[in-house]
């Protein structure tokens, strides 16, 4: 009998133990918190939210380079980039005009992407004369704000990617337009030598890449 008394307020312990414990719990997705624009009886304007101080800007949010920030110097595009066309920047801007851009333009930017393919509107090549001769911060301000069936890509696409996109755009430009002019001197040589196994190899996968992508594979 004692021990089943014993037992029987051991019992008695943990389940009122787990009660309190239940009743002390407070849950992540439940914490203490305002909701947006939910009234407070704590501050004397009866406002949960805070006013921002007087003269004040918040961190990171100073934009004063409008060429950096808008594609524009004096309210006009810009006809230069704001940051140095390194060959790092245009392999980003190559990557992310892949991931952000060819579904509409297609890789060379003729806009024969493969969402225009299925049925989507047709952008216009970048490699007509009007494109080719618009000043490059042209390409950042439609990143940066949209235009006509373009949405804004200003949420997904950051701004040194913009600028980054917007240079390999002008150099896939330069690439479809170029001249033995445009060559550096002192590789002009180089374009009569013969081609290597190498270049072979890289050009056979290069087409049988393009063969695929027509296909729709």
């Amino acid at each position: 009998m004692p021990g089943k008394l014993h037992r029987l307020g051991v019992l008695s312990a943990v389940v009122a133990s787990s009660v309190l414990a239940g009743a002390c719990r407070q849950d992540m997705h439940d914490n203490p918190r305002y909701e947006p624009l939910e009234a407070s009886t704590f501050f004397t304007d009866g406002h949960a939210y805070r006013v921002p101080v007087a003269h004040t800007v918040a961190r990171g949010s100073i934009r004063t380079d409008e060429h950096l920030y808008t594609g524009k110097i004096g309210g006009q595009l810009a006809d230069a980039l704001p940051v140095a066309a390194t060959p790092e920047l245009l392999a980003r801007g190559h990557e992310r005009f892949n991931v952000f851009c060819s579904p509409c333009h297609g890789r060379t930017g003729r806009g024969d992407g493969m969402v225009v393919r299925r049925g989507f509107r047709r952008p216009p090549t970048f490699h007509s004369d009007r494109l080719r001769s618009a000043p490059v911060g042209y390409f950042f301000d439609v990143m940066t704000n949209g235009f006509g069936a373009m949405q804004d890509y200003s949420a997904q696409v950051p701004v040194p990617d913009r600028w980054a996109i917007a240079a390999y755009l002008r150099a896939l430009q330069i690439s479809q337009h170029a001249t033995v002019a445009d060559v550096p001197a002192e590789k002009r040589a180089s374009l009569d030598a013969p081609a290597t196994a190498e270049d072979g190899a890289g050009e056979h996968a290069e087409h049988g890449a393009a063969g695929h992508e027509k296909q729709g594979h």
